[in-house]
C-alpha cells in the first residue's frame, strides 16, 4: 500500500505559538490556567495538565497565583475586562488571523454596519468574534441559512461580512458570489485562513489521487471536520485522533491511502499513525498486529511509560524503556529534598512510572523523563 501524505498536515503558525507559549511558561515555573482547552487534541491537552495547566472556563474560576493563556481561538472583549478587574496576568495568544476578524467587527460596530460571520456559532472563535461588536450581527453556516435571513434591520446599514478562519472555502466562495448580488452595500473580507486555504486545497488534491483519506485530529475540531467534508466528496475519508482508532478493515484492497491532519495535531501522532499505516515496518505481518507492534516501539513527548532502573548516578538514574529504548530522570523528579541521595530512592531493577518529558535524539533512542506522581 503507498502512503501520501499531505505537506501541510499538522499544527498551524496560530497553534504552534500558543503551544509553545504554555509550554515555555510551564517550563519557567509559571502556574498556567487556560481558558478552555487549548486545542482541540485532547492528548495534547492531558500532556499540559500533566505539567501542572489547569483548564478553566471564565476568569473567575482562575485560582490566585495563576497567569492565563488566551488560546489561539481569542475571547470577547468582556474576557478581557473581566481578567483585568481581576488583577490577573495573562498571556495572549490569539491567532493573528483571528485578531484580524476581531479588528473589523470593531470597526462594524464603530461604522454602524451589520456585522455578517460565516461559521459555526458554537465555535469559541465565532463567539469571541461576535463579542467584540456591540452592534447588529449575524450568523450563518451555510449558503441556505445566509439566503433565509430576512436582511438587515434597517435597509440602509452597511454590511460587513467575514468568515471563521477554518470555515470551509467552497461554502465561502458560494456564500460571497451570493452576497455580491443581493446586498450591493456588502463589504466582504477575505478572512479564511492562508493555512486553511492551503490545507483544504491539498486535501480536495488529494483524495483524488487515493482509495482513502485518514484525517488525524480532534474528533470536536472544526478544520478537522472541514477536512473530512472536502475529502470525502471524491473518496473514503476517515478521522481518528490516534493511532489505536485505526482499523485493519479500512485498508482491505486498498492500493493508494492519503494522510492528512488538523491544524490541532502535534507531529508526534501523525508519526504514531504513519508507522502503524506503513506496511514497511514488517511486510510478514498483518496490517492489525502492525498497529499493537507500532504502539511498543515508539515514545514521543507526552508518553506514559514503565522505566527498570538500570544504573544510579549522583544527580540522575538511567532507565530502560522498552524497545532499546534509554531514558534519564533527574534527582529533582524524585524528591523535593536537596539533601536527599538518589541510592537512598530508588536501586537498580526498580520499576517506575515515567511520563516522558522530551525524545533527545531519535537515532541514539534517548529520552528525558519525569516520574508520575
Amino acid at each position: 500500500m503507498e502512503i501520501r501524505v499531505a505537506k501541510t498536515a499538522g499544527f498551524c503558525f496560530g497553534v504552534n505559538r500558543a503551544v509553545e507559549l504554555t509550554y515555555g511558561l510551564l517550563e519557567q515555573g509559571h502556574r498556567v490556567a487556560t481558558l478552555g482547552p487549548l486545542i482541540h487534541n485532547p492528548q495534547a491537552v492531558e500532556d499540559m495538565k500533566r505539567r501542572g495547566a489547569l483548564v478553566v472556563d471564565s476568569p473567575e474560576q482562575v485560582p490566585a497565583g495563576y497567569e492565563v493563556v488566551i488560546r489561539s481561538h481569542g475571547v470577547p472583549r468582556t474576557v478581557y475586562d473581566a481578567l483585568q478587574a481581576q488583577q490577573v496576568t495573562y498571556h495572549d495568544a490569539t491567532c493573528p488571523f483571528v485578531q484580524k476578524i476581531q479588528h473589523i467587527a470593531e470597526k462594524a460596530e464603530k461604522e454602524g454596519a451589520v456585522l455578517l460571520v460565516a461559521g459555526d456559532k458554537n465555535h469559541p472563535e465565532v463567539q469571541g468574534i461576535v463579542g467584540h461588536t456591540a452592534g447588529e450581527v449575524f450568523v450563518f453556516a451555510n449558503l441556505e441559512e445566509l439566503k433565509a435571513w430576512k436582511g438587515p434591520s434597517d435597509p440602509q446599514k452597511p454590511l460587513f461580512v467575514v468568515a471563521q478562519t477554518t470555515f470551509q472555502v467552497t461554502k465561502w466562495q458560494e456564500s460571497s458570489e451570493f452576497l455580491k448580488k443581493a446586498y450591493t452595500n456588502a463589504r466582504i473580507f477575505d478572512t479564511i485562513c492562508n493555512a486553511t486555504w492551503a490545507r483544504q486545497q491539498e486535501a480536495e488534491d488529494l483524495s483524488q489521487q487515493c482509495d482513502i483519506i485518514v484525517v488525524i485530529g480532534g474528533h470536536h475540531s472544526s478544520n478537522t471536520q472541514k477536512l473530512v467534508q472536502v475529502a470525502a466528496k471524491y473518496t473514503r475519508a476517515v478521522t481518528v485522533e490516534t493511532a489505536s482508532e485505526l482499523r485493519s478493515e479500512w485498508f482491505a484492497d486498498v492500493k493508494v491511502a492519503g494522510v492528512t491532519a488538523g491544524a490541532s495535531t502535534p507531529s508526534s501522532i501523525i508519526e504514531e499513525v504513519l508507522n502503524s499505516m506503513s506496511a514497511e515496518i514488517n511486510d510478514n505481518m498483518s496490517f492489525e498486529e502492525m498497529l499493537n507492534a507500532s504502539e511498543e516501539k515508539r515514545v514521543h513527548a507526552g508518553s506514559i511509560v514503565k522505566g527498570i532502573v538500570t544504573s544510579i548516578s549522583a544527580n540522575e538514574i538511567q532507565v530502560d524503556i522498552g524497545a532499546k529504548q534509554t531514558g534519564f530522570v533527574k534527582l529533582s523528579e524524585l524528591t523535593d529534598d536537596s539533601s536527599a541521595k538518589v541510592e537512598d530512592l530508588v536501586k537498580v531493577g526498580d520499576e517506575l512510572d515515567l511520563i516522558v518529558e522530551k525524545v533527545m535524539d531519535q537515532e541514539s533512542r534517548r529520552g528525558r523523563c519525569h516520574r508520575v506522581q
